[in-house]
């Protein structure tokens, strides 16, 4: 499975901004897709996923509202729209893909699930 991240940018506060993550080499069947972002002395935060499974989104508290993940089946781009950037949204942005991933949420117990990682998109949110 290969995972390439794009679309990132600069941005203004307020402003919106939709990442992709172009999902090849399957299949991927009970594959989810998961969105993540790292800033330098930070831990890896996570957003969000997209499963095959239920072909449904999960997220993080913390973005619930602001951004939402989508895609037409889980090994087709699956999009990451962002909305109200602040600058604390700033960071490298990165997808990853999880095999055999049946459950229905998102949760921090299972970042170790995911194995195979994009190179990873630049987010800057001009203040």
């Amino acid at each position: 499975v290969q995972l390439v991240e794009s679309g990132g940018g600069l941005v203004e506060t307020g402003g919106s901004l939709t990442l992709s993550c172009k999902v090849s080499g399957g299949p991927f069947d009970d594959h989810a897709i998961g969105w993540f972002r790292r800033t330098p002395g930070k831990e890896r935060d996570g957003l969000g996923c997209y499963t095959d499974n239920d072909r449904k989104p999960y997220y993080a508290d913390a973005v619930k509202g602001r951004f939402t993940i989508s895609s037409d089946k889980a090994d087709n781009p699956v999009s990451l729209p962002m909305s109200a950037l602040k600058a604390e949204d700033s960071a490298v942005y990165y997808c990853s893909a999880a095999p055999f991933y049946s459950a229905p949420y998102f949760s921090r117990s299972l970042f170790p699930a995911y194995g195979t990682w994009g190179l990873g998109t630049q987010v800057t949110v001009s203040s």
